[in-house]
C-alpha cells in the first residue's frame, strides 16, 4: 500500500475513542484519509465505561499520523445524535468512502463463564443494545451517503470470526458470544445489499488486542507488553490496536476489494495477503494460534504464528 493512498477518502469511524476503533482510525489517517471519530467519551464528558481515553485524543492522533482527524461526540443509540454527525459529514464532503461500524461499550456488561439464567438479564439487554443496536443505527443513517458512489466500503468490526465463533464460546457467555456472532451476520446482510451499488461489506476480527484496559488489567504497557506473558503466556501472541488498522486500511487502500465481500476476516489473515506488519514487525496470527495451540491445552509458543 502506498503511503498516501487513502488520500482524499472520507471516513467514518463509529466508537474510535479506544481500543480497535482508534488504531483503525489512526492507521486510515496515516494512510490518508479524513476520518470522522465518533464517541460518547470527550475532554468535559465521559461514558458509563468512566475511561480517560476520548475521541479529541483520537482525532488528534489521525492529524499527527499524516491525515485529518475530526472528532464528533456521539451516542450511536440516539437516532438524532447519529443523524447530525452524517449530515455533518454530507455538507462538509457530499460523500463517505469507508464506514466502520466499531461501536461496543460494554466490557463493564458481561460476566465471563456466566450461563444465561445466572447473568444479569439488565447488563446483558444493554450490551445486546451497546453491541448491536448501535450498528443497526449507524449504518441505516451512513448508507445513503455512502452508496452515493461507488467502491464504498463497510467495516463490521467485532470479535472472533464466522469459524472460530460457529462453536459457543461458553467462557464468554451468552450475551457476549451473540453480540459478536451477530455483527458478522450484519457484514454479510449489508454485503448482499450493498452489491447493486458498486460497495463492499464485510467483518473484521482483531486478535487478542492489545486496548488500553487490556494493557492496564496486566500491569504493562506497549513498550513492555511481553512481560504480561508472565502472567498468562498467551498473551505472547497479542497485537496492538495499530495491526488491525492497518487490515482495515489496506482494505480501503485495495482496489480489488470487492473479493472480500460479505466475508468475514481478521487482522492476522489479512496480514498474511497484503503483507503489512504489527509495529514490533511481526504478522500475529492470533485466531490460528488459538485454535491450535491455546484451546488444545498446548504450551505456550508463537514459533509459527508471528
Amino acid at each position: 500500500m502506498s503511503e498516501r493512498a487513502l488520500a482524499g477518502k472520507i471516513a467514518l469511524v463509529a466508537g474510535a475513542t479506544r481500543g480497535a476503533g482508534r488504531g483503525i482510525a489512526v492507521e486510515l489517517g496515516a494512510a490518508g484519509a479524513t476520518v470522522y471519530v465518533t464517541g460518547r467519551t470527550t475532554r468535559e464528558s465521559r461514558s458509563e465505561m468512566n475511561r480517560p481515553e476520548t475521541i479529541e485524543e483520537t482525532a488528534e492522533l489521525v492529524t499527527a499520523a499524516g491525515g485529518t482527524g475530526i472528532a464528533v461526540q456521539a451516542d450511536h443509540l440516539e437516532i438524532d445524535q447519529v443523524d447530525r454527525v452524517v449530515q455533518k459529514i454530507g455538507e462538509e464532503h457530499g460523500r463517505l468512502d469507508v464506514l466502520v461500524n466499531d461501536i461496543w461499550g460494554a466490557d463493564h456488561l458481561f460476566e465471563f463463564g456466566s450461563a444465561l439464567w445466572d447473568h444479569s438479564l439488565e447488563n446483558g439487554l444493554r450490551l445486546l443494545r451497546l453491541a448491536i443496536e448501535t450498528h443497526v443505527i449507524t449504518s441505516h443513517r451512513a448508507l445513503p451517503l455512502l452508496i452515493r458512489n461507488p467502491g464504498g466500503l463497510v467495516v463490521e468490526v467485532t470479535d472472533g470470526t464466522a469459524e472460530t465463533n460457529a462453536e459457543y464460546r461458553k467462557e464468554s457467555g451468552y450475551f457476549y458470544d451473540l453480540a459478536k456472532w451477530t455483527v458478522i451476520r450484519m457484514g454479510l446482510g449489508q454485503a448482499a445489499e450493498l452489491a447493486p451499488h458498486g460497495c463492499t461489506a464485510v467483518s473484521v476480527t482483531p486478535g487478542w488486542i492489545r486496548s488500553e484496559s487490556m494493557l492496564e488489567n496486566y500491569g504493562v504497557t506497549e513498550d513492555n507488553w511481553l512481560d504480561g506473558a508472565k502472567i498468562s503466556p498467551h498473551f505472547a501472541i497479542s497485537e496492538s490496536p495499530a495491526f488491525v488498522g492497518r487490515a482495515v486500511a489496506a482494505l480501503a487502500a485495495d482496489p480489488d476489494r470487492h473479493r472480500w465481500t460479505g466475508r468475514s476476516l481478521s487482522s492476522g489473515g489479512l496480514a498474511q495477503v497484503y503483507g503489512f506488519t504489527d509495529l514490533d514487525g511481526s504478522r500475529p496470527d492470533a485466531w490460528r494460534y488459538i485454535a491450535e495451540v491455546e484451546r488444545p491445552g498446548k504450551p505456550a509458543d508463537t514459533t509459527g504464528y508471528r
